[in-house]
């Protein structure tokens, strides 16, 4: 362990009440939904995407944004992220004071008809009007940038078209940009660079990494993310989601695997390790199933074991 790798910090926002429970065929109660989020603010995150304040419509399994948000218990020192669609959706966040208002785009058009039914330019022109709305709420906006590095229906996406992108959204007053990898299609050597690439242009940007576990290289993706100067990440309580539009693209990069990997190369995290376990634990009875997190089944590289009679014969 270096003596930079200890000073090495990285914030971690968990992602699984939205992006998670979003495409589970099971309707989690709002009050399991609150509990969820209420363990996941005791474990040190620094932050928690709460809901998405869209359509009940488009979007059942989120019909309780407005009760989700008012009754869970709000912790100091973590902010409660939204995915807010459209201006209805705004007006409505910021009723409920939220933090943060995640904004999403394709930098794909055929992801962005298929997931939003808007190509990349009519979603900015919709961005300018929710802009407008939030102006002097105090209300941090950031935007996503959905298949940065791959799309199911085009294929590649070119990185000067991500660039693009990004420029255009930082000119309409976005504060934050999150590079997401929806299908699972990133590789390390795109990673970095597309990485690499956005920090130079802008270094003072906060730059979020989004990843999928897709293709079993999203804790290698955040690996060479970081490498690469990125400090903020998205990451999914038990491994949860995926994107509806982005067939086979299941599963974020897993929340406890995440800290854990960080944690173990002395890269700090401020969560609770454990408590993020017994959090991830929660899920299977909640939502039917099991998860497809690691260290929750295996335990942390830290955990020993007796050993066998054999061995002492």
């Amino acid at each position: 362990m270096t003596e930079a790798n200890t000073q090495a910090r990285v914030a971690i926002n968990d992602v699984a009440p939205r992006d998670g429970l979003q495409i589970e065929s099971r309707f989690v109660p709002t009050q399991e939904k609150i509990r969820l989020i209420d363990a996941l603010s005791r474990t040190g995150l620094a932050k928690i995407e709460a809901t998405s304040f869209t359509s009940p419509k488009a979007i059942p399994s989120l019909r309780d944004a407005e009760e989700v948000m008012r009754g869970i218990e709000r912790v100091s020192g973590v902010d409660y992220v939204v995915l807010v669609p459209n201006e209805k959706g705004a007006e409505r966040a910021l009723a409920c004071g939220v933090d943060e208002i995640n904004l999403v785009l394709s930098a794909s058009d055929s992801h962005g008809r298929a997931n939003l039914r808007m190509t990349a330019e009519q979603s900015l022109e919709r961005f300018a009007n929710i802009l407008e709305i939030t102006k002097g709420s105090g209300v941090f906006v950031n935007a996503s940038i959905s298949t940065a590095f791959g799309c199911p229906f085009e294929g590649e996406v070119p990185f000067k078209r991500v660039l693009s992108i990004t420029e255009k959204l930082l000119a309409l007053g976005v504060q934050g940009i999150s590079l997401c990898d929806t299908t699972g299609m990133a590789n390390p050597r795109q990673v970095a660079d597309l990485c690499r690439e956005t920090l130079s242009r802008w270094p003072w940007l906060p730059v979020t990494i989004h990843l999928h576990n897709t293709r079993g290289m999203g804790l290698a993706n955040a690996l060479v993310a970081w490498q690469n100067g990125i400090t903020r990440f998205d990451a999914s309580l038990g491994g949860l989601g995926g994107c509806p539009y982005a067939p086979g693209a299941t599963g974020n990069v897993c929340s406890e695997d995440l800290v854990h990997m960080f944690e173990q190369m002395g890269v700090g995290t401020g969560v609770d390790l454990d408590r993020l376990i017994a959090a991830a634990e929660l899920l299977p009875a909640m939502i039917g199933h099991d998860v497809p997190g690691q260290v929750v089944k295996a335990g942390t590289s830290d955990r020993r074991y007796p050993l066998p009679e054999t061995a002492n014969g």
